[in-house]
């Protein structure tokens, strides 16, 4: 059951048996049905969640009620650090309010692991909490990228870059979330992917 979340962590460190039984027996399981919360703005953030299966995202609610879309995850080949841990990590690390509301855009399992039960796996293993610096150390480095890109590029580069990376997005996750999360309205993205359709047709 927990085998994908295994390997991802294969992929940055290397566990002996008895280390994962240790952490095995901590994780959980949780399922979401589309458009559930997964964590709701103004609630702590107690446990890690990594995807599974499915799409959720992430989103900010202003004063007057518009939501915009911090971060999108999912758990395929394309998929980085950031996009498999459907949490905010400000809340998880520090047991503080949430600033993001997270709902499941389709059917989506996670693997869970609680802030006390991270803490004390930490406490057993040195590998774990090397682990978790190199989550801390990618949110960062996520949050940098995605600030200056929002900076220094164009809708349209913005717009190119993660029709490269994700293409598979553009056509599962609603227009307008999307929209929002490039920073840019719906009806320029609309006319952005047509321009993209017909230069793949070229």
């Amino acid at each position: 059951m927990f085998e994908s979340y295994r390997e991802f962590i294969g992929r940055y460190l290397q566990m002996s048996f008895l280390e994962w039984k240790i952490m095995e027996t901590r994780l959980g399981v949780k399922h979401f049905g589309a458009g559930e919360t997964i964590l709701a703005q103004g609630d702590v953030c107690r446990q890690l969640y990594f995807m599974q299966s499915g799409l959720a995202r992430a989103f900010v609610i202003d004063e007057s009620g518009k939501d915009y879309t911090w971060s999108i995850f999912f758990n395929d080949e394309k998929a980085d650090m950031t996009n498999l841990f459907a949490t905010d990590y400000d809340s998880f690390l520090h047991q503080k309010s949430s600033s993001l509301h997270i709902e499941a855009i389709e059917d989506t399992t996670l693997i869970t692991l609680a802030y006390e039960d991270m803490q004390l796996v930490y406490g057993k293993l040195k590998k774990a909490e090397r682990f978790g610096r190199l989550m801390a150390e990618a949110a960062y480095s996520h949050l940098h990228a995605q600030s200056v890109s929002r900076l220094t590029k164009s809708a349209k580069e913005r717009f190119e870059e993660f029709a490269l990376r994700t293409p598979h997005l553009l056509e599962k996750v609603p227009q307008y979330h999307i929209a929002t999360f490039l920073g840019i309205t719906p009806q320029h993205l609309s006319r952005l992917k047509k321009e993209h359709k017909i230069n793949i047709c070229e």
